[in-house]
């Protein structure tokens, strides 16, 4: 995963890996372009299965990482969902 968005991001596609905390030493160490770290169990960084609220609330987390990092490298952590007012 880490290589190919290294790879897209050298072709200019900009990239959001999204991974649970449990590898989040291990995506550190990747050096990514732009990590969002969620609180979810590991293998469901989007949430729950079938909880599309919630899946959709960390793709827009993730979408606003890719508009406002202003480095590579940068890392996000999600802790809160938005509030519902902001759909």
């Amino acid at each position: 995963m880490g290589h190919l968005a290294r790879l897209m991001e050298a072709e200019g596609i900009a990239t959001v890996i999204i991974g649970t905390r449990a590898f989040q030493s291990q995506l550190n160490a990747m050096t990514l372009p732009r990590v969002l770290i969620t609180l979810h169990m590991m293998g469901k960084p989007l949430g729950p299965p079938n909880n599309r609220e919630t899946q959709r609330e960390v793709l827009l987390e993730a979408l606003d990482l890719l508009e406002a990092a202003e480095q590579v490298g940068s890392f996000e952590y999600v802790a809160t969902m938005r509030p519902s007012s902001s759909k």
